[in-house]
């Protein structure tokens, strides 16, 4: 269990690395978007990310550490080829379609690393850090929904 503990405690910092850049990320996506529905998914999900941060933290609190980041490649280059989608596609009307591919892309990654965190938190008795980490599970999957539902039922269609 001593080795689960420092291997969650990695991945919790690798995983507030993410979601602090990824609060970096939204309100561009928010501004590139020309769909108003996906404007208002990107700024809602600002919202849900600055939440998911504070969980984080209190997640640290429980552990007795401060919160702490430590760079996370995977995070860093999802987010990059965002950037590029919308400086190749930034006139197109497949951005729209391009970002959402891109943002599922982020949230998947979120979801494996949400997921294996509570599992891991359940394994080593972290009851209360695990159910912070299902509450944000819980919005991952629902912005991932929100995301294809929105790309099948009008994005994807006015990019064809």
């Amino acid at each position: 269990m001593k080795e689960l503990g420092k291997l969650f405690e990695n991945t919790l910092m690798d995983i507030y690395y993410a979601e602090n850049q990824i609060l970096k990320a939204l309100p561009k996506l928010a501004q590139k978007a020309k769909s108003p529905e996906l404007k208002k998914a990107f700024q809602t999900h600002l919202t849900q990310t600055e939440g998911q941060v504070k969980r984080l933290d209190r997640i640290f609190q429980i552990l007795g550490k401060p919160p702490k980041a430590v760079k996370c490649e995977a995070i860093t280059g999802i987010l990059k080829e965002c950037d590029e989608v919308v400086e190749d596609f930034g006139d197109s009307t497949a951005l729209d379609a391009g970002m959402i591919a891109a943002a599922q892309t982020v949230e998947h990654y979120e979801m494996a690393r949400y997921g294996a965190l509570r599992t891991w938190a359940e394994e080593l008795g972290m009851k209360d850090a695990a159910k912070l980490l299902e509450e944000t599970l819980l919005e991952e999957r629902g912005t991932d929904q929100l995301l294809t539902k929105l790309a099948e039922a009008k994005v994807n269609l006015k990019a064809a």
